[in-house]
């Protein structure tokens, strides 16, 4: 969700933190197909995960299956993949490997395991799965780019500044703090911009990301058009650690808790002073 890519502590933390109220119920309590169904007819459906919640990529991949089946999924946009990096020129039974070449896949910071099953399900129907996230060397121009600062409300910046200070343990110095939230909402916008190119009349594009850049007022819904359709669901792996506001997302899938663990330890641990 952050700057720190996928399983890291700060990105981690960053998703304990995005708790929520709204539709909050488990996601087990009615199909999947059920409960997304609810949420159409819309131009883009956001999913917003908890990065090391195993549930939440299966959820993803039946999501996956459920609108492919129903011919209503016009593509499946990653924020686990870069901007620019396509399947659409692979054929349905294409491999694995050619898959994860064409997508540019990076293993280190992005399991296949937690997210092949969903992204081969998009192929094997014959739906482009696309890169969605900010290149990485478009990540230092950003940090510089100070007319990100003006691209949500004065409010809303100031908690996607707190979200990144929190994301990152309170260990980053203040001064990072600016050019880490321009990242952010730099990917945010890249996310958006990506959901926009692959928009088709009729059917859905399916984003899945960290909860953080589904939060209505703060990520990717905050650079879509007026004229699009989106709603955004977060999956939330047992309750919140911190309340989120009412209306923060369009719906909120509970699933089983995770065992506790302190995301920030290593964080802590890297920048304690070497004896």
């Amino acid at each position: 969700m952050l700057f720190r890519r996928s399983f890291t502590p700060s990105l981690l933390v960053a998703a304990a933190l995005l708790g929520g109220c709204t539709a909050f119920a488990p996601a087990k309590e009615e199909s999947i197909a059920r409960r997304t169904m609810a949420l159409l007819p819309a131009d883009a459906l956001l999913l917003g995960e908890q990065h090391d919640a195993a549930e939440h990529q299966v959820i993803e991949r039946e999501t996956v299956e459920m609108l492919a089946a129903r011919g209503r999924l016009a593509a499946l946009a990653l924020e686990m993949a870069e901007e620019g990096a396509t399947t659409a020129g692979l054929a349905r039974g294409a491999t694995e490997a050619q898959v994860q070449a064409a997508l540019n896949w990076n293993e280190k910071a992005w399991p296949w395991s937690a997210y092949g099953p969903a992204v081969m399900a998009a192929v094997r129907a014959g739906v482009p799965v696309i890169g969605a996230n900010l290149p990485r060397e478009r990540m230092k121009d950003a940090m510089a780019d100070v007319s990100l600062d003006v691209q949500l409300g004065k409010e809303a910046h100031k908690v996607q500044q707190d979200a990144v200070r929190k994301g990152h343990c309170n260990l980053l110095p203040e001064s990072q703090i600016g050019p880490m939230t321009r990242i952010q909402i730099a990917r945010d916008r890249a996310m958006a911009q990506a959901i926009v190119k692959a928009r088709v009349p009729g059917k859905t594009v399916l984003l899945l990301s960290g909860a953080g850049h589904g939060a209505k007022a703060l990520g990717v819904p905050q650079h879509l058009p007026s004229d699009l359709a989106v709603k955004t669901v977060q999956l939330q792996a047992g309750l919140p650690m911190t309340p989120r506001e009412p209306g923060a997302f369009d719906a909120v899938w509970q699933t089983p808790a995770l065992p506790e663990k302190d995301y920030c330890a290593g964080l802590r641990a890297q920048a304690a002073p070497k004896s």
